[in-house]
């Protein structure tokens, strides 16, 4: 169509400009005491029969050209259109290893790597389905099995019905709701149906509460001291105090679990723009090349998968996703066998500051 216009254009001014022109010219020349008069109409029809040949073979040979150049430079186009459509449908099919290469145009390789990009994305998703099936039929695993050996033997009389054989049961039980309930909120938070209901909060209330309550549960000669450093006049922050509680909740069973001897400490301090809060404990600490992994689902430091602690391996997962749906930041610093120092960062309520 583009090529059509162009013609139609050309010839349609050509027709009607070219013979005025060519009059203007004959003219030029009378003036110069040549007379033309007698043979103008001759030459002008003369010319046009050129200027008609000249076009058509002029309409022709670019036609050509142009048709050829465009046939061309829309092959250049269509061919990785055609490779992205094969690789797209390689990746609907569920073979992410595929990736397109660079093309010489610009545009078309930006949409390469986009592609790429995506597939990458969607193998990184695939991945992380595989280890949450896996690590959830791991976890899932021990508890089922404890619970239905104890129950086959309460059936079949080798096990006596004691009150420390119900008090397992329930503890198991208690794990695989405990489990269940984590992997909700945690399905909740990823897809963004968690509420959170934020508002001003003065923080040291808070921590005076949940850090008084973990005292409570420990004996008076307990080998772990916990201890409160926050400041008297920190500013208001602006969270959802049952997520924040559950946060601290969260960190200070993590590092009570992992700290036999030592202390562990709760801290905040004001460091614009957040307000920091930190639990550091004195306890087995984690290695440097497991510190990017602390807060992957059903991570734990110890290979052997050790349960002593009856956690589920999502509270440091839920922890992280509280803390960035506030708009915050939490950061872990740890050395093998010398603790670890949980901080995160919450938003400062600038109203009250002003």
């Amino acid at each position: 169509m583009v090529l059509m216009v162009g013609i139609i254009t050309l010839a349609t001014v050509g027709w009607l400009y070219s013979p005025r022109l060519f009059v203007v010219y004959l003219q030029r020349i009378q003036g110069r005491n040549f007379s033309v008069g007698q043979i103008r109409t001759e030459l002008v029809q003369g010319f046009q029969f050129a200027w008609g040949r000249g076009m058509v073979w002029a309409g022709l040979l670019g036609g050509l050209a142009a048709s050829g150049t465009s046939y061309w430079l829309a092959r250049r186009i269509v061919r990785p259109l055609e490779e992205i459509e094969t690789i797209t449908r390689q990746f609907a099919a569920g073979e992410l290893e595929q990736r397109l290469p660079n093309y010489d145009i610009p545009e078309l390789t930006q949409l390469a790597q986009s592609v790429n990009h995506m597939a990458a994305d969607l193998a990184g998703v695939e991945q992380r389905r595989r280890e949450l099936v896996g690590d959830l039929s791991h976890e899932l695993r021990t508890p089922l099995t404890i619970v239905r050996g104890y129950l086959e033997g309460l059936a079949d009389g080798t096990v006596t019905a004691e009150p420390a054989v119900y008090e397992r049961l329930a503890r198991e039980t208690q794990r695989l709701q405990r489990l269940v309930n984590d992997l909700q909120e945690l399905s909740q938070l990823e897809s963004g149906y968690l509420p959170i209901h934020r508002q001003p909060l003065a923080i040291g209330p808070l921590l005076t509460s949940v850090v008084a309550r973990f005292k409570d549960q420990q004996p008076s000669d307990a080998p772990v001291q916990l201890v409160l450093d926050c400041a008297p006049d920190l500013p208001q922050v602006m969270v959802d105090p049952e997520r924040l509680e559950q946060i601290l909740v969260n960190l200070l069973t993590n590092a009570l679990c992992h700290t036999q001897v030592g202390q562990v400490t709760v801290r905040a301090c004001m460091q614009s723009p957040f307000l920091w809060i930190s639990v550091a404990d004195t306890g087995e600490g984690i290695a440097a090349e497991d510190l990017p992994h602390v807060f992957d689902r059903f991570w734990r430091a110890d290979p052997a998968r050790d349960r002593r602690s009856g956690g589920t391996g999502i509270g440091l997962t839920i922890c992280y996703r509280l803390v960035t749906l506030h708009g915050g930041q939490i950061t872990v610093e740890s050395t093998l066998g010398g603790g670890s120092t949980f901080r995160f960062g919450l938003p400062i309520n600038t109203e009250s500051r002003s």
